[in-house]
């Protein structure tokens, strides 16, 4: 019963819910960069280079290149750190740092095949690989003078329609805990419903509890105009991928590769929003928590290609299926108050009430739902420079497909479940564009030594600007280089990346409302070590 209830509530918020899943279909499938310190310090290049493990899940044809097994290990760091501006107020620096397995990787070389065959080798290739990197920390703080978080529930509810018998009734009186934050928030005096002629039907509009003061029987109480803000937010997990491929050669001229992406899923975050009423004599401070516990597998394929044009030459291509991924989350929200005294008339008296619930807990939500990420395909080209092959250069450019992204889920009855799944699509629809990526590298070599470096161009795959951030300031361009040093039994390369770009948080959503730009600087350096058997 707790469930039914439970997504009643996220029935009743279908804007935010919706928004909700949208988004979070999009941070599990934005992929900025992947692979070993080789394939990295070159821009996350794929789509025309073989003889590389990160070539399982990028164009798994370049398997075809090995005609000796490899093993591989690459240890990573990745470095966050975060600045934000909220209201013209600087926040410090926040750093978060996460070391982790980057990848890790195993090619079987199959025998070379008898030349008067067209087929000359085969391989296959099994790697664990971090697709996306979910670790994430930022707070911000400012002043506003324009609204509070008890504006958006008042808001939320005038638009819901609720009655405030309705929200009453989402109440658990003997286990304290509402059905939905709206409704918790009613329960601790947030905000008012306008009273009407008949008591029986009374709800919206709904204002904040201190709208109307000071009046005539409450002449030393006075609205709140200004509330000091903080909120802070810490993530953790990642989507990591374990691969199977294989690949094989035809004539020295054409790779063919496919490969079996299994995917895993884990994300957790916490968020505290803190508001404190300046001089407040109603309500002092409000505590909202939020948690997100989130867990999911997923299947998905990939085909690809490399011809060698000439000696100099390879051209390739691939294309990977969207992942179908199956996801499991629990939410926790509560809500709390330091209440200074409700203004309320009793027996024709006027008196200020502290009501005896100051903090109140969601039912938590547990769900599930299936996700389907964006398409992706990708082509590009390898050119070998000089006669001995000193070096390379090599382009790639990468269809996403945002705007294919879907979300469904079984849990409600069949018109419900179709309403959730409809819903989705328009809000992923509204929002995200399909984009292509663009990603150029080089490597030059020096008897064992290897220098590489690489960009690589993500523009920015929203439609519109919703907050804080222009268009062009959520582009993100990635810089990598890197060093590598290899003999016929053993290789080591080490990377490092940097990317700088913008995002936008809101604290809660109502018209005009306050965001937070954050300037988020991502350092990642991998190492890996390798063998030639």
């Amino acid at each position: 019963m707790k469930k039914e209830i439970s997504l009643l509530g996220l029935l009743l918020t279908t804007g935010v819910a919706f928004g909700q899943y949208a988004g979070d279909a999009f941070r599990y499938s934005e992929i900025q960069q992947t692979g070993t310190a080789r394939f990295r310090s070159l821009g996350g290049n794929h789509a025309a280079l073989g003889g590389d493990a990160s070539t399982t899940f990028g164009n798994p044809a370049g398997l075809g290149f090995y005609n000796r097994s490899e093993f591989s290990i690459s240890p990573s760091l990745s470095i966050t750190n975060t600045e934000s501006n909220y209201l013209g107020n600087q926040t410090p620096s926040v750093s978060k740092t996460n070391p982790n397995i980057g990848h890790f990787g195993l090619v079987l070389a199959g025998n070379s095949q008898n030349e008067n065959r067209r087929w000359r080798r085969t391989a296959l290739g099994v790697t664990y690989s971090r697709q996306v990197n979910l670790h994430n920390s930022f707070s911000y703080q400012g002043r506003n003078n324009n609204s509070s978080i008890a504006d958006a529930f008042a808001a939320d509810a005038t638009q819901q329609g609720y009655s405030s018998a309705y929200l009453d009734s989402q109440f658990n009186q003997s286990s304290r805990e509402a059905n939905f934050l709206t409704a918790a928030a009613y329960q601790l005096y947030l905000f008012n419903p306008t009273l009407r002629a008949n008591p029986n039907d009374d709800g919206a509009p709904y204002s904040r509890y201190d709208v109307g003061y000071p009046n005539a029987d409450f002449p030393t109480v006075r609205r709140d105009n200004a509330f000091d803000q903080r909120e802070t937010f810490t993530s953790s997990g990642a989507h990591n991928q374990w691969t199977f491929s294989y690949a094989g050669n035809y004539d020295d001229k054409l790779y063919i590769g496919a490969s079996l992406g299994l995917t895993r899923l884990r994300y957790e975050y916490n968020t505290i929003y803190r508001e404190n009423a300046v001089g407040g004599n109603i309500i002092g401070e409000i505590n909202r928590n939020e948690d997100l516990s989130v867990t999911g597998s997923g299947i998905n394929f990939s085909l690809g290609a490399i011809w060698k044009a000439d000696d100099k030459l390879q051209l390739g291509a691939s294309v990977t299926s969207p992942t179908f991924t199956s996801v499991r989350e629990t939410f926790n929200q509560s809500l709390s108050t330091d209440i200074i005294g409700v203004p309320r008339i009793e027996n024709g008296n006027p008196v200020l009430f502290v009501p005896d619930d100051q903090n109140i807990s969601v039912l938590p939500n547990d769900f599930e739902y299936d996700l389907t990420s964006p398409l992706r395909a990708m082509a590009g080209a390898t050119y070998f420079l000089g006669e001995k092959k000193v070096g390379f250069l090599t382009a790639t450019a990468e269809y996403v497909g945002y705007a294919g992204m879907r979300v469904r889920t079984n849990v409600y009855n069949s018109q419900d479940n179709l309403d959730f799944r409809n819903d989705v699509k328009a809000e992923v629809q509204n929002t995200y564009n399909n984009v292509v990526n663009f990603r150029a590298g080089a490597e030059f070599r020096f008897g064992l030594l290897r220098v590489r470096g690489g960009v690589a161009y993500n523009p920015n795959p929203y439609k519109q600007t919703f907050d804080a951030l222009a268009r062009s300031d959520r582009d993100k361009l990635i810089y990598s280089a890197g060093l590598g040093v290899r003999n016929d039994r053993f290789f080591a390369d080490l990377a490092g990346s940097f990317v700088n770009f913008k995002s936008a948080q809101q604290p809660y959503t109502v018209q005009n409302g306050p965001s937070a730009l954050i300037t988020n600087q991502q350092t990642n350096a991998m190492l890996t070590l390798g063998v030639l058997f």
